[in-house]
């Protein structure tokens, strides 16, 4: 849900932004702000800055930025609401109740009745796997070479050689027997009643984002099949949208996470000290779950079987990552099966310089296709060569596509022109990418107007939101409307405001947008690298340009609409008028 405007605004007033951020990372303060290693990606010197004045933080590597709440969203992965929830409950703030219709009341009873049904299996499993029913399985996973510690982590359990015992358990608890059904822990049959599917096997709690048990993974202590055995779809589990493992990786701050096939070479890479390790559930990866990684992540590293299965999915996987937006490369497991293995044959460090190694996720696709030709034989070789034209005609950007392309003339020895021809070629047959076309001279192009004129408006933003008192001397010349870009006029139209009310309240501003990106991007406007100049005069010029940049562009965006907008004429002769003064006048920064 979203909350009002009054409270959220509440929340985070009694939510320092210096408190919240310090409880994460270490701060320093230097000068007017505190400064710390940037939290969302890796760096020596700090580069991190925030602002107890603004209630703002900004990295100056990575250029994220935002208040308490995208900093609390961005660092928990956590919804706006989810937020808000735990900031009011650290500031003492009472949230308003939600108010849901019956039928919204008993699914969410319902869902919270699967929840804690699901929650107390992994309790019985969990104290089954360390009494003397469990020895078998407790024995198992030592061999497995896991510590308590990890055992303890993961919640790991076992389910006793009598199905009817869990059933027992849970009624006992008070949980009804369709409940026990409906969270797929159990079976009815004729002959023996509802007994659980779940006997004889260790047993893997899958957890969602927010550590809620929301189904289970058994393996099998034997010969017995299925090996593996998952739970059912239910209305809190879909296997298609979440991977196990998710609810540690998410925090790792490692840049990346690694995608692997079993739950034993997850729980085996966080042992190892590898945290962003998750796993598909039961069934191959899919596109939700590449999109639930997004959230997270813009770079995934494959750690699947070396075997010709593994090399399959590894190739499936590639694709579904890349058609969500996401940097795939490929960890060479050889020569052993999977990151389980290799983490006992080598440690830590080996598969740390593996991470390092790994291969681009595009060339790990052209070697794989490399191995279905002889190379010797001239003719096979051709074909070779127009299947990689043909994939490099799956890159739509052209700079990717030609930077590529270069890459693979040189690595196999391919004459780059012959090869732009061939993929020149394909592209024009199938129409999956126009031929890259290349500028006639070295000059780089300039700026589009466009770019420029956001460029003036944000920096003129963040140069009123640094220095307060200069509001007073420019809006008379300046107006909401003079910001052409419209997240940039609603943030424009809320400050000004809040500054001719007397209230400088940047950070509240971020706020009142709902969407994340949104959000982000309004805090940007609050942090744009100002132009760094030494003397007083060439600070008041350099405003003075960005001040008349604004007005010029405003003059000229509506003069574009006098023949529809009925308002643009009233805006060019204001804005013309407005132009000539600020022309000629002098704004000093005392």
């Amino acid at each position: 849900m979203y909350y009002p405007e009054e409270i959220v605004e509440e929340v985070r007033a009694k939510n320092d932004i210096v408190d919240v951020v310090s409880g994460y990372v270490k701060l320093q303060k230097k000068g007017g702000n505190y400064w710390a290693c940037c939290p969302f990606h890796g760096e020596k010197t700090p580069s991190f800055s925030v602002s107890g004045s603004k209630q703002m933080y900004h990295c100056f590597g990575c250029g994220v930025s935002g208040n308490v709440y995208t900093f609390v969203m961005k660092y928990e992965n956590y919804t706006f609401p989810e937020a808000v929830r735990l900031l009011a409950e650290r500031a003492g703030v009472r949230l308003p109740e939600v108010e849901y219709s019956e039928e919204q009341k008993a699914r969410a009873n319902r869902r919270a009745r699967l929840l804690e049904v699901n929650k107390e299996a992994a309790k019985f499993f969990y104290f089954q796997l360390r009494s003397p029913h469990g020895t078998v399985g407790y024995q198992y996973l030592q061999k497995r070479e896991l510590a308590d510690e990890t055992m303890h982590r993961f919640g790991l359990g076992y389910a006793g050689k009598n199905g009817a015992e869990l059933v027992q358990y849970l009624r006992s608890k008070g949980f009804e027997d369709d409940l026990i059904k409906e969270a797929g822990l159990a079976n009815f049959s004729e002959r023996h009643g509802l007994v659980s599917q779940f006997w004889n096997r260790v047993m893997y709690p899958i957890q969602d984002a927010n550590n809620r048990v929301i189904g289970f993974g058994g393996r099998v202590m034997g010969d017995g099949e299925p090996k593996y055995l998952n739970s059912p779809e239910t209305p809190v589990f879909d296997k298609r949208r979440n991977l196990y493992g998710l609810n540690f990786a998410r925090t790792a701050r490692s840049g990346n996470i690694i995608l692997c096939e079993g739950y034993m070479d997850v729980i085996a890479m966080h042992q190892a000290g590898f945290t962003q390790a998750v796993a598909s559930l039961g069934t191959a990866f899919t596109p939700e779950q590449a999109n639930l990684l997004k959230r997270y992540t813009d770079n995934v590293l494959l750690a699947y079987d070396s075997d010709g299965a593994g090399v399959k999915a590894a190739l499936r996987g590639i694709g579904i990552l890349r058609e969500a937006g996401l940097t795939g490369k490929v960890i060479n497991m050889k020569p052993y099966k999977d990151p389980d293995e290799f983490m006992k044959a080598l440690g830590k460090e080996a598969f740390q310089e593996r991470i390092n190694q790994a291969e681009n996720s595009f060339f790990f696709e052209i070697r794989i296709l490399e191995g279905q030709y002889d190379m010797n034989d001239p003719e096979s070789k051709t074909k070779f060569h127009r299947e990689i034209a043909k994939k490099l005609c799956e890159f739509s950007e052209d700079l990717e596509r030609d930077n590529y392309l270069q890459a693979v003339a040189e690595k196999y020895f391919i004459g780059i022109e012959n090869l732009r021809r061939l993929v020149a070629t394909y592209a024009a047959q199938t129409g999956l990418a126009k031929p890259v076309e290349r500028p006639k001279s070295g000059v780089r192009q300039k700026n589009k107007p466009e770019e420029n004129a956001k460029k003036s408006q944000r920096l003129l933003i963040t140069w009123i939101t640094d220095e307060p008192s200069l509001y007073e001397k420019i809006k008379k010349y300046i107006t909401v409307d003079d910001f052409t870009e419209e997240l940039y006029r609603k943030v424009a139209e809320r400050l000004f405001a809040d500054m001719d009310a007397g209230n400088f309240n940047p950070a509240g501003i971020i706020s009142t947008f709902e969407d994340a990106e949104e959000q982000h991007e309004a805090a940007e406007l609050f942090n744009t690298s100002l132009p760094e100049l030494g003397t007083k005069q060439e600070r008041e010029k350099a405003f003075h340009d960005i001040l008349l940049a604004v007005k010029k562009n405003s003059y000229e965006y509506f003069s574009a609409r006098l023949g529809s907008d009925v308002n643009a004429l009233n805006q060019v002769i204001e804005g013309k008028k407005a132009l000539e003064e600020l022309a000629k006048l002098h704004i000093s920064l005392d």
